[in-house]
C-alpha cells in the first residue's frame, strides 16, 4: 500500500505545485486523473524519488520513501511522460542494458528476464530491431518492459497513452490492466477513459490539491439527477452559459452538444442524461475553478 500524507512541494520562485496533498492506494490499478499543469507529473516524481518534497510524508509498505529513497528504487517501475534511450540500440540489447543498470549482473538470468519481458509486452517478433525504427505504442510497450525489470511491487506511469492511436491504446491499456492485477500501479493521465477502463479507485488533482477521490461508479452515482444536456448552436452557447452551470461542451454533427449541472430541471429543454465520469471530472475542476475565483475575489 502507497501512503501519501500532507505532500506539498514548492519550487523556486513561489510555484506550489503540490499543496497538502494525502493519498491512499491500495493494490491494483489507481488512476490520478488531472489536466495539465495539475501537479500529477510532480506528485509521480516526488514519488519515484526524483525529487525531493518541501514538507510531508511516504510510505510504500514498510518503507519510508524519503527517509530511504534506495530502498523503494529497489521496488519500483517508472515510466515517465518522456523517457529516453539510445536510439539505435536493439531493443533486446537495450533492456538487457537497462537490467545491469538495476544491478543484475548475472548474464543468464539477465537473458531469460529480459527475453520474458519482450515476450510479455508482445516485442519479443521486434527484439533486434533498433527503438528509433519503434512506432509511439511499441515505445510505450518497451517503456512498460523497463519498468518491469525486476518484478516492481510499485508501478508508477505517467501519460503513457497521449498520442497513442486507439489500437495501441488499447493494446497499452489491456498490458496495464493484466500488470495490475498483483501490484500497485498508480496510473497519471488527464485522458478520462484511460481511468474508466481501468481504475477500480481514482483521485482527481487540480491546482496541486486532490479535489476528488473515491470509486469511478460511486462518484459518477453522486450525479444522478443531475447532469442534463442539450444540442445548441454554437452562437447560443454564451447566452447558455449566463443561465446555467456549464460543465462541458463538444461538437456533435456540427452543433454543439452541452452539458450543465443542476439540482432540478433547468428549464431552456434541457434532457436528463445519466452522469459519466468525464461530467464527474468535469463538474469536479468546474466547482474548483470557481472556488479558486471566489477565493480571489
Amino acid at each position: 500500500m502507497l501512503i501519501i500524507e500532507n505532500l506539498t512541494h514548492i519550487y523556486p520562485g513561489g510555484v506550489k505545485a503540490l499543496d497538502e496533498v494525502s493519498l491512499t492506494v491500495p493494490r491494483g490499478m489507481f488512476g490520478l486523473l488531472g489536466p495539465n499543469g495539475a501537479g500529477k507529473s510532480t506528485l509521480m516524481r516526488t514519488v519515484a524519488t526524483l525529487q525531493a518534497p518541501t514538507s510531508g510524508f511516504i510510505r510504500f509498505n514498510d518503507i519510508d520513501v524519503l527517509k530511504d529513497p534506495q530502498a523503494l528504487r529497489r521496488t519500483l517501475g517508472y515510466l515517465p511522460q518522456d523517457f529516453g534511450v539510445y536510439p539505435r540500440v536493439s531493443a533486446q540489447d537495450m533492456l538487457d542494458h537497462m537490467a545491469v543498470l538495476k544491478g543484475f549482473g548475472h548474464a543468464a538470468e539477465r537473458r531469460e528476464m529480459v527475453e520474458a519481458l519482450l515476450e510479455q509486452v508482445n516485442l519479443w517478433q521486434h527484439r533486434k530491431k533498433a527503438i528509433s525504427g519503434f512506432s509511439g505504442g511499441m515505445r510505450q510497450r518497451f517503456g512498460i518492459a523497463q519498468a518491469l525489470i525486476g518484478a516492481p511491487a510499485l508501478i508508477i506511469v505517467d501519460e503513457p497513452t497521449a498520442g497513442l492511436d486507439p489500437e495501441e491504446r488499447q493494446r497499452f491499456l489491456n498490458l496495464l490492466s493484466e500488470i495490475g492485477e498483483n501490484v500497485v500501479v498508480v496510473l497519471s493521465t488527464h485522458i478520462v477513459a484511460d481511468v474508466a477502463d481501468l481504475c477500480p479507485r481514482m483521485a482527481i488533482i487540480a491546482g496541486g490539491r486532490i479535489v476528488g477521490e473515491g470509486a469511478p461508479q460511486a462518484l459518477m452515482a453522486q450525479l444522478n439527477g443531475r447532469v442534463w444536456v442539450k444540442t445548441v448552436d454554437k452562437a447560443e452557447l454564451a447566452a447558455l452559459a449566463q443561465r446555467h452551470e456549464v460543465i462541458s461542451t463538444r461538437l456533435f454533427a456540427g452543433r454543439t452538444l452541452v452539458h450543465v449541472l443542476a439540482d432540478s430541471d433547468p428549464g431552456d429543454d434541457f434532457a436528463p442524461i445519466a452522469g459519466s465520469l468525464e461530467d464527474v471530472y468535469f463538474s469536479t475542476l468546474s466547482a474548483q475553478g470557481a472556488n479558486a475565483r471566489a477565493a480571489a475575489a
